[in-house]
């Protein structure tokens, strides 16, 4: 695992052992942070369901602002901050050990990412539910290309799907922004 573009690049990154936590792929990475570019710099940036953290750090790495970890494993938290302090990033994160359900609605960010395990397919819905009022944000879903998410949820609507082997990106938007 390492960090495709921008300040960090080519720097490796520590990713969990075992199959428990499914990184985002190199590719499909490169391909969401090239459709970000416009929006990145300066921007807060949510990584929820962060994992070993390589997409916040992606972000950092390419001129976020901020980057706010959620994950609710405790050796995966402490994964995040490895990486972070690995790239003297600590002061540009945010990490929270605890629950996406309790924690999302409370952030204000400019783009949302979304990547829960794919056993718990329920907790998108949750999740949009609780960023349908962010006009203005981004909301980013990555799923496995055989789960259909709905088009819209709430306020939601999907703008764009963007399909690379077994993922895809959701994007979604307020109506009218």
């Amino acid at each position: 695992m390492r960090v495709i573009g921008g300040e960090f690049r080519s720097r490796a990154l520590q990713s969990p052992p075992g199959m428990e936590t499914r990184p985002t792929p190199d590719r499909l990475r490169e391909a969401l942070f090239n459709i970000l570019s416009p929006r990145i710099a300066d921007a807060v940036f949510v990584d929820a369901y962060g994992g070993c953290g390589s997409v916040g750090i992606e972000a950092i790495s390419r001129g976020a602002r901020q980057a706010v970890f959620i994950e609710r494993s405790r050796a995966n938290v402490a994964l995040i901050q490895d990486n972070l302090r690995s790239l003297r990033a600590e002061h540009r994160a945010r990490v929270i050990h605890g629950s996406v359900n309790t924690y999302l609605g409370s952030i204000v960010a400019d783009i949302y990412f979304l990547d829960p395990p794919y056993e718990r397919v329920s907790e998108y819905e949750t999740a949009m539910r609780l960023l349908e009022k962010r006009e203005g944000a981004l909301i980013i879903a990555q799923h496995a290309s055989r789960e259909k998410l709905a088009d819209e949820y709430g306020s939601l609507r999907r703008t764009r799907i963007v399909k690379q082997g077994d993922n895809s990106l959701s994007f979604f938007a307020a109506a009218g922004v």
